[in-house]
């Protein structure tokens, strides 16, 4: 736990690790002011592409959290990145409506109907699912298309339990085509580099903290980072038994980290 107090950039997962729905956890607001006074950055990481940066600002501020753009890393960020490297000509954008504008901000080809020329099949968690839209996905996936989807999340945490995300509309859609996509966001290693070279700190004075090991934890293990599990959302200590992903810390929730590196 020594090691903790050393660090200076904390990478945070959201729902389950500073808050669950609307409400915030005890802890979360004096763990951010320990952070700027000790001249340490924070920077939220999330694998929830249902939204843009700006509906997350609005929330966190509703909360007392005062954020910018430059404070977020997204899986959708992670995902445009890989697909402008692709230079994919027209991209189905299985997804929000903010989803598809995010990806359309950033300069790519993107359309949500059937339609010549597709030769891509992006998928992000999709608040606004249809019928519609899977048909659409099984259709695509007849032809030898890339599929890519922003993560590979089972579930979404909700004040009344959980929901399917995206990695579960993913499995569903494989049992329909026997295609399953490339995944980025978290687990891959993707994020923590964009904040290490965002923010100029070094892989030792970094570490990730989330409440899921397949995701989380993963992403700060495949990066080289120590990781935090916390115990404030889905993950359990079962979990942690039989899970290939350990954490460097298992702490309790965000206030019980926040009294080891105070």
């Amino acid at each position: 736990m020594e090691r903790l107090k050393n660090k200076k950039l904390f990478l945070l997962d959201m729902d389950g690790t500073i808050y669950l729905d609307e409400d915030i956890f005890d802890g979360t607001l004096d763990f951010f002011e320990h952070i700027r006074k000790i001249g340490g950055r924070y920077l939220f990481l999330t694998n929830n592409s249902s939204k843009g940066v700006d509906k997350y600002i609005e929330k966190l501020d509703r909360m007392g959290i005062k954020s910018a753009e430059e404070d977020f890393l997204t899986s959708t960020n992670a995902t445009v990145k890989y697909l402008l490297s692709k230079g994919f000509e027209k991209i189905y954008a299985l997804g929000t409506q903010s989803f598809k504008e995010q990806l359309r901000g950033a300069g790519l080809c993107v359309v949500d109907k059937l339609e010549d020329g597709i030769d891509c099949l992006c998928m992000g968690f999709d608040t606004e699912l249809s019928f519609e839209k899977l048909e659409d996905a099984c259709i695509l996936l007849r032809e030898d298309i890339s599929y890519v989807a922003t993560n590979p999340d089972w579930v979404c945490p909700t004040w009344y339990g959980y929901v399917p995300d995206c990695g579960s509309v993913a499995e569903m859609i494989y049992r329909a085509t026997k295609k399953r996509p490339v995944f980025i966001g978290k687990p891959q290693p993707d994020m923590v580099c964009l904040a290490l070279e965002r923010t100029g700190f070094a892989k030792d004075e970094a570490c990730l903290v989330g409440d899921r090991l397949y995701t989380d934890i993963a992403c700060g293990a495949n990066a080289g980072i120590d990781t935090v599990f916390v115990l404030s959302g889905e993950g359990t200590l079962d979990d942690l038994e039989s899970s290939p992903e350990k954490p460097s810390f298992v702490i309790e929730n965000i206030r019980k980290l926040y009294e080891i590196i105070k």
